[in-house]
């Protein structure tokens, strides 16, 4: 017989009842699909406004939405998966535009062009960042999207840097009005220096962002430069890859030494970086197509609607930053980081046509 004063068996008052699975994605439909939404609104005004393009007006109208409608907590999981994961998912489609071969047809000659305006850029970003007071993450976001590829080079570094939506905001917002300007200032430039086609081809590959205002500017100038341009931006696409490294390695450091420090010991202090740890997942997808595509296993109709693809999804993800971001924070930047992009893109166009004259290209 049982003692009756022994306590009965209690269940423990802190299990959760388990998630049915599948609930996390029920709990993002409505988020997400208010991003999508948005992108669809997005990209239908992008083809009315080419030189706007999808992406800008998805982050415009998400801000825009967010301002007037403020979603609630029920729409903060979709909004937030669509902010980090649809964005790595664009990275890895953004591969399928990339042919290795057609790369290198580029030529030895315009190579030293994106390296150097690279290295430039991404050292001014820094020194007159700095010296602006513009915080790490958005002038990296800044520096990286002037110096690779707008959008798409901000697509690819926001997870890897941790960036906040405001900043996301801010620096794809100043991308995009320098890219405006050299759309309509390039093209007369060009002709008063009296470039030929395939020199200003790989001028505006190099010192203008976005692949549609590449395209406006060098077709306004003519055939053959806008087909070199392409080529050209899509070589600087690949720029993507060491920089995206080489930030995961700081990040990783950081990191690293930030813990040593709490520790208050040497222990954890950063040692050598292992590059396998360093490629996220969507990076290496972003490698595994390209080199897919340069293989030929990726049919060349499918190219057309897996560049749609790509930019619907980078502007599903811009629309769901502009939903996250508070315009308050915006305001609080203040003018800075404008100055800092405007200050980057007459260093990189500058840095383009004195490499190119250097070279004797130009």
């Amino acid at each position: 017989m049982k003692d009756a004063s022994l306590p009965r068996p209690t269940r423990p008052p802190d299990l959760a009842p388990a998630r049915k699975p599948g609930a996390a994605l029920v709990d993002r439909l409505p988020g997400l699909a208010l991003a999508v939404a948005i992108a669809l609104v997005a990209t239908s005004l992008g083809r009315l406004v080419p030189v706007v393009g999808g992406p800008v007006s998805g982050i415009v109208l998400g801000v825009l939405v967010a301002v007037v409608a403020r979603p609630g907590a029920r729409m903060r999981p979709g909004i937030t998966f669509a902010g980090r994961g649809v964005l790595q998912a664009a990275v890895v489609v953004l591969g399928a535009q990339l042919s290795l071969g057609q790369v290198l047809r580029v030529g030895v000659g315009s190579l030293p062009v994106m390296l150097v305006t690279l290295a430039v850029c991404l050292a001014a970003a820094y020194g007159i960042g700095r010296r602006l007071g513009v915080v790490r993450d958005l002038r990296t976001l800044i520096g990286v999207g002037t110096g690779i590829c707008g959008a798409s080079a901000i697509a690819a570094v926001t997870p890897i840097i941790g960036a906040a939506e405001a900043e996301v905001a801010y620096a794809v917002s100043t991308i995009f009005v320098f890219n405006i300007a050299a759309v309509l200032t390039f093209p007369v430039l060009g002709h008063l220096l009296g470039m030929g086609q395939h020199a200003f081809g790989l001028f505006a590959g190099t010192a203008v962002n976005d692949m549609s205002s590449v395209v406006a500017a060098a077709t306004t100038y003519g055939g053959p430069a806008a087909d070199y341009a392409v080529v050209v931006k899509l070589a600087r696409t690949l720029l993507i890859i060491p920089i995206c490294l080489g930030l995961a390695a700081l990040a990783r450091r950081r990191a690293r030494t930030a813990d040593a420090g709490a520790a208050g010991s040497g222990e954890g202090l950063p040692g050598r970086v292992r590059v396998g740890r360093l490629v996220p997942w969507f990076l290496g997808g972003f490698l595994v197509l390209a080199a897919a595509n340069t293989a030929g296993l990726v049919p060349q109709a499918a190219h057309g609607p897996l560049s749609a693809l790509a930019v619907f999804l980078i502007t599903v993800a811009l629309s769901a930053i502009g939903l996250s971001t508070e315009p308050t924070k915006l305001r609080r930047a203040g003018a800075a980081p404008l100055l800092l992009g405007g200050c980057l893109w007459l260093v990189v166009s500058v840095t383009s046509l004195t490499v190119q004259f250097l070279t004797r290209y130009l």
